[in-house]
């Protein structure tokens, strides 16, 4: 006689998906049934540790301003309800801010939550990086002004409705300012990742020297002189020049391009 659909055995796969519900969501999916109780237990509690303490250590703002009620429920959910896109270990702070933005209860978070968790993934994003600063085809000591600069792959221009870098548990913007916060994040060619804070004006010029139209710098500044009015060009063009040697000086302008 045959057994029957219910007493069927379980096969490896059945025993596979029944051990992953219980890892994901222990309070409410039971254990795989034949499997050491303790030892599934232990597996449980180590995954979830090391989870935990791995987002923790690259959220590390959002970890201190997040109350631990609300951070393990946050951890939790993200257990129970995210379907990774990617498998790898490294990407699973990507993972974790894809599951804020997508799958996350936010009513009770604060309204800056998002771009924070943005801010700090892309700090930990640079560092892993496996681009190099790369000099082929540029001259890293020329003319700025009358050179065509080059930002590097490794440099990041964004824009933030919060002032997301000066975020802490003693400072916790109720509401966002009038005017967006500018920022380039950076990883220098000793690997540091640090950032720049920009005023509208850098961040035209960044974006201007990102578009790669093959203009000059003293081009682009003459935009940016003739969209403000400005009275005095030559204002903008010292300002303009301080700041991309300011940022050369940083590795965010690798230098100018050379001709040919």
């Amino acid at each position: 006689m045959e057994a029957s659909q219910d007493n069927k055995p379980k096969s490896f796969i059945d025993i596979q998906y029944a051990f992953t519900r219980y890892m994901r969501d222990p309070e409410n999916q039971p254990a795989p049934a034949g499997v050491d109780g303790r030892g599934v237990e232990i597996y449980r509690d180590l995954i979830y540790r090391n989870t935990e303490h791995m987002i923790g250590n690259l959220f590390p703002v959002l970890r201190k301003i997040t109350s631990d009620d609300r951070w393990k429920s946050m951890i939790r959910g993200f257990f129970r309800q995210h379907q990774s896109h990617n498998p790898l270990f490294t990407k699973l702070p990507q993972e974790f801010l894809r599951y804020l933005e997508q799958e996350h209860d936010a009513i009770d978070d604060p309204a800056f939550l998002l771009e924070l968790a943005h801010y700090e993934w892309i700090d930990y994003a640079l560092s892993i990086d496996v681009r190099e600063i790369e000099y082929e085809g540029i001259d890293p000591e020329g003319d700025m002004l009358g050179g065509i600069p080059v930002l590097s792959p490794l440099a990041w221009p964004l824009s933030y409705q919060y002032p997301v870098h000066t975020i802490s548990p003693k400072n916790m913007p109720l509401e966002a300012p009038t005017q967006p916060t500018y920022i380039i994040v950076y990883r220098d060619r000793n690997y540091k990742v640090g950032f720049i804070e920009l005023n509208a004006v850098s961040a035209r010029l960044v974006e201007l020297i990102k578009d790669d139209n093959n203009v000059t710098g003293g081009r682009l500044l003459e935009t940016i002189a003739a969209e403000l009015k400005h009275p005095d060009p030559e204002v903008v063009f010292k300002g303009g020049l301080e700041i991309m040697e300011t940022m050369r000086e940083k590795d965010v302008l690798l230098g100018v391009k050379k001709t040919q």
